[in-house]
C-alpha cells in the first residue's frame, strides 16, 4: 500500500469518532503551518530530500509529511509523484508562489494565506489581486438567458426571435 493511500486511510476514516478526527485535523493544520512559515521565510530556495528526511528536517510523522505533500502538491513547480511515493522516494518543495497563495485562498485556508511572511513576498496590492483570481477560479458564471423579443446579440437591431434565434428554431 503507497503512502498515500495510508495517509487517506487514516485522514479521511468515517468510521473514526467525529472528536477525533476534528482533534487529528486541527493537530495537522498547526504542523502545516510550522512547515509553511519556514517555506515562506525563504520562498526561493528549492527544498529537496526524501520523504523521511523532510519529515525529520520539519518534525512530523512521514503520514503527516504525505499529508502536506498532497497537500501542497499543485502549487508545485514540478508536481511530485505522490501516488505511488515511498519514505525513500526523494522530493521537492520547490513552490510557485503566486499559484501557492491562490490555492490557500481557495482551500479557505485563512491561516495559510495570513501568514506574515507573505507580506514579505507580495505587496497588499498583488495580494488582493492574487485573492480576487482565486475566488473567481471555482466561480461559475452562467451566461444571461436571451429571450425571443430581446434585441438579438449578434448586434443586427432585430429582436432574437427573428435573427439568430430563427436559426436556431429551423436548424
Amino acid at each position: 500500500m503507497a503512502l498515500l493511500d495510508d495517509w487517506k486511510a487514516i485522514a479521511y476514516d468515517e468510521q473514526k469518532d467525529r472528536n477525533e478526527l476534528k482533534k487529528f485535523w486541527n493537530e495537522y493544520f498547526v504542523m502545516e503551518k510550522g512547515v509553511y512559515e519556514k517555506l515562506l521565510a525563504d520562498p526561493d530556495t528549492e527544498v529537496k530530500g526524501t520523504v523521511k528526511e523532510l519529515a525529520e528536517k520539519y518534525d512530523m510523522d512521514v503520514l503527516h509529511m504525505v499529508g502536506f505533500l498532497d497537500g501542497i502538491n499543485d502549487s508545485l513547480k514540478i508536481p511530485n509523484p505522490i501516488d505511488d511515493m515511498t519514505e525513500d522516494t526523494v522530493v521537492s518543495l520547490a513552490f510557485d508562489k503566486e499559484k501557492l497563495y491562490m490555492n490557500m485562498v481557495d482551500a479557505r485556508a485563512d491561516w495559510l494565506y495570513g501568514i506574515p511572511a507573505w507580506d514579505n513576498i507580495f505587496d497588499e496590492t498583488t495580494k488582493k489581486s492574487l485573492y480576487m483570481k482565486a475566488k473567481k477560479m471555482n466561480t461559475i458564471v452562467k451566461p444571461k438567458k436571451i429571450y425571443p423579443n430581446d434585441p438579438c446579440p449578434c448586434g443586427s437591431g432585430k429582436k432574437y426571435k427573428n435573427c439568430c434565434g430563427r436559426k436556431k428554431a429551423v436548424g
